[in-house]
Formats: structure tokens, sequence, C-alpha cells
């Protein structure tokens, strides 16, 4: 059947601002192919742009947008930046933030996402890390992810940040987030989403509290082994589309934000090119899961970060 293209989308926050839809994601991105990627989405008409102090491409991403900026029509309010404070610097996210924005060459970012729902040790890099390679944190019960945050609103009013939101949380978190009285909702949450975990509980609850969810990995990771799945496969000829423009349009069709990365001209391309799906092929891959369940991000950690607060597992 013929595809039905769409075009990028702008959904409402909860504090009245918007975002984009789709993003160009920067993980892994060495800081020329970033600049090249950035520079190139910007071009094509991605207004949307992530990335994070752990990736060390802030500099790149900030050079590239300042460029378009000053080569292009587009005002900076048309643009929107995401980064993420590192769990190193939980306890002084003004500072985190100052840093980011200095190298970003940015007066504000558009919204400011805790990376993870544990802090870390300070003073000892950006992953500090025991004798075993573990990710050395902090006890929740010493300073939270709920303490994070709370210090992390404070950034709204001093105007470094229009939003904030957190990364690799789970159901449980951000209801604790929503029912503690003096924290501001987060606008968004961010985690690991795709057809092999489309996280359906986190994505109704989000929708029901008006918090928007937004999909990195969308097809599986490094290697993009979504792109093969057979269920993927089949819907893509039905459409005469590439299994990459089903899985993106799958996450846009469930009402996510959805962060592509690429640092290859023509897939950052195609990777904005959305079609409508039918309503039985976004349930068809929404099922997937049934058969096949993958989480493909796992950081080294001693507390399972993606679960209870309380959740010290021993390593394995």
């Amino acid at each position: 059947m013929p595809a039905k293209h769409k075009s990028v989308e702008l959904l409402k926050l909860n504090n009245g601002f918007s975002i984009p839809n789709v993003a160009l994601g920067t993980w892994k991105a060495s800081p020329d192919d970033c600049y090249n990627a950035v520079m190139t989405a910007l071009k094509t008409g991605y207004r949307h742009i992530d990335t994070a102090r752990i990736y060390r491409n802030e500099v790149s991403v900030g050079r590239a947008v300042n460029d378009f900026l000053r080569q292009s029509d587009v005002k900076r309010e048309d643009l929107f930046i995401t980064t993420k404070i590192s769990p190193y610097e939980f306890q002084d996210p003004e500072n985190a933030i100052l840093a980011s924005l200095e190298r970003l060459q940015l007066d504000y970012v558009d919204l400011y996402l805790m990376h993870h729902c544990v802090a870390e040790v300070t003073g000892e890099g950006i992953t500090p890390r025991d004798e075993n390679g573990y990710r050395k944190h902090i006890s929740p019960e010493v300073f939270s992810y709920v303490d994070a945050y709370r210090l992390l609103q404070k950034l709204i009013n001093k105007g470094y940040t229009r939003s904030i939101g957190i990364c690799n949380i789970n159901v449980p978190k951000i209801q604790r987030l929503l029912e503690t009285k003096d924290l501001i909702p987060p606008a968004v949450v961010q985690c690991e989403i795709h057809p092999y975990l489309p996280q359906h509980e986190l994505v109704e609850f989000c929708k029901a509290n008006n918090v928007v969810v937004e999909a990195y990995s969308p097809l599986g990771s490094t290697g993009a082994p979504l792109l093969h799945d057979p269920v993927i496969v089949e819907v893509a000829q039905k459409y005469g589309v590439t299994p990459a423009c089903v899985a993106l349009s799958w996450a846009v069709a469930r009402g996510t934000v959805v962060l592509p990365k690429s640092t290859t001209a023509e897939r950052i391309k195609d990777n904005i090119s959305l079609i409508e799906l039918d309503d039985s092929d976004v349930s068809l891959i929404g099922n997937i899961y049934k058969r096949m369940t993958k989480r493909y991000l796992e950081s080294k950690w001693k507390i399972n970060v993606y679960e209870s607060d309380a959740d010290f597992r021993p390593p394995t």
C-alpha cells in the first residue's frame, strides 16, 4: 500500500513549551562526526538536538548549532536543545549546567535531564569506578534521585533551562516525583524504548499524567538489530519503506519523541521521513516483545538503576 508521509510535529509539554517529536541523538558521536551530523540534521529540517555531558561532545553540538544560526534565518527559540547532567554532578547542578552552557555556547537549554536515578561519588571523574569496574554510587538513603531532582528544579527560575526531566526511570519512581508536594512534575522522561522493550506501562502512565516520553535507542542500539526483525521487515515491505522508517514511525505513532542517532548524512535525512502506520500495524509491532524482549543498555552498577531505590543486587 502507498505510504502516507508525516511531518515532524510539536508536542505540548506540561509547562506550556513545545518539543519536536523527532530529534537527532548524538551518543557515541566523535567531535568531528558530531559537528557534521548536527549541521546536516539542522539543514535537513531537524529542530531538536539531544546531547549530554557524558557524551563529551557538547562543544561540537554547540559549535554546529551556533554556526547554523549564523548561516540561516532560523532563530534560537525555534530550536530545542537538550543536554543531561551526569550522576557525579547531581549534588551541584548549578555548576554542572553552567559548564554545559559554556561548552554549548548557549544562554539556556530547552531541556535538562538527570541522566540516571542514582547519584555517583564526586571528584573522581565522569564515571567513577571501583576496583572491579563498577560505577561508584551514593546510597539512595544518603542522597536520592528525589534530592537531586529538587536541586535541579531551581535551575528553571534562574533561566538556565526551560524544562527538566529524568532518564532511565520507571513508573514507581515517576509516581514518587509526582506525589512529592514541593516538586514540579517532570516535563519529560527519556528511556530505552523500542519494539523489543516497548515499556507500555510507562508510556501509558506518562500519557495519563501529562509527561512526554522520549525513546532512545529506537532501533535497538548498535547494529540496529530491529531492522532484521521479520515483523518490522514485513510491515516495511507493505508500505514500501525501510525497516528503520517503520520502527521510528511506530515510536511517533505511540505519541513518544524518537531520538535516532546517526552520523551518516543519508540516514540522518531518512530518519526524519516518517509515515502513518495503520493502527493494526502499530499494535502488531507493539506485541513483538512477547516473542523477543531485550534491553540493550546495561550500565555496570551494583545497584539496579532501572528498578527500586532499595534494590542493591550483588554484582553478576
